[in-house]
């Protein structure tokens, strides 16, 4: 198993590890203890690198298999062998965007069912940009005009972000905890890891966010699009709030 650290610290960018398991032919490295993001819930993979002794390798891909996390290294570059000691960086200027975005996705998501109380249908996130789909009867120019609006304004405020933990049981028994149209979260998986946006948003969630929604920056509703019945897709862009 890898002891995951961005499950209660994504601001942690350096760690050391120890390296328990190599797949030559995959080229890629199981580690005791990471914090790299391996993907999910729309949110991309971590990259950075991996150094040790006399070696060093980029980090190009994490991902997760049987409650190990696996690092995949660049094709010209050595791999460390098990029991290595290694120092992990990841890329954190491109992990703070994905954080402000996923963060501002979860804003957009909370204004969204304060409103409307309808399920999410799907989405996605790149560093920067990031769209929700939504079960809503109509979506227009407008609509998007007052989204923009109302998540700036929930930024300005500066709520407080928490990272808790729930029984299955209760999250199972909330609607406003699972917001996906699908329960895709597996049974076995208990408790669940819950992002509490305070006073706006609280869902489950396994991704990397921020710890005030003022550090989200500024949002543009960038376009909104009706993708069939009962299914709307609003895109966001993140920016960087204009100094005072």
């Amino acid at each position: 198993m890898t002891d995951e650290l961005f499950v209660t610290d994504a601001y942690r960018h350096t760690f050391e590890a120890v390296v328990t398991d190599v797949d030559p032919e995959g080229r890629s490295v199981a580690l005791n203890r990471t914090v790299f993001y391996p993907g999910g819930g729309g949110q991309p993979h971590d990259t950075g690198s991996l150094q040790w002794g006399d070696g060093r390798a980029d980090v190009t891909r994490a991902r997760r298999q049987e409650g190990r996390l696996w690092h995949s290294v660049a094709d010209d570059q050595p791999l460390p062998s098990p029991g290595t000691e290694v120092s992990g960086t990841i890329d954190w200027d491109r992990r703070h965007l994905l954080m402000r975005t996923h963060t501002a996705l979860h804003i957009l998501c909370g204004v969204i069912w304060q409103d409307f109380r309808v399920a999410v249908t799907g989405g996605n996130m790149e560093p920067g940009t990031g769209r929700l789909d939504f079960e809503l009867p109509e979506m227009s120019a407008e609509l998007g005009r007052r989204l923009e609006q109302r998540i700036n304004q929930e930024i300005q405020r500066a709520r407080d972000i928490a990272v808790e933990f729930v029984d299955r049981a209760e999250a199972d028994a909330d609607p406003a905890l699972i917001r996906t149209r699908a329960n895709l979260i597996p049974a076995v998986i208990d408790p669940l890891r819950v992002i509490d946006i305070r006073g706006l948003d609280r869902q489950a969630d396994g991704g990397t966010h921020v710890a005030s929604t003022a550090e989200v920056g500024v949002v543009e509703v960038t376009g909104t699009q009706s993708k069939g019945r009962a299914n709307k897709r609003v895109r966001i862009a993140v920016g960087d709030a204009q100094p005072q």
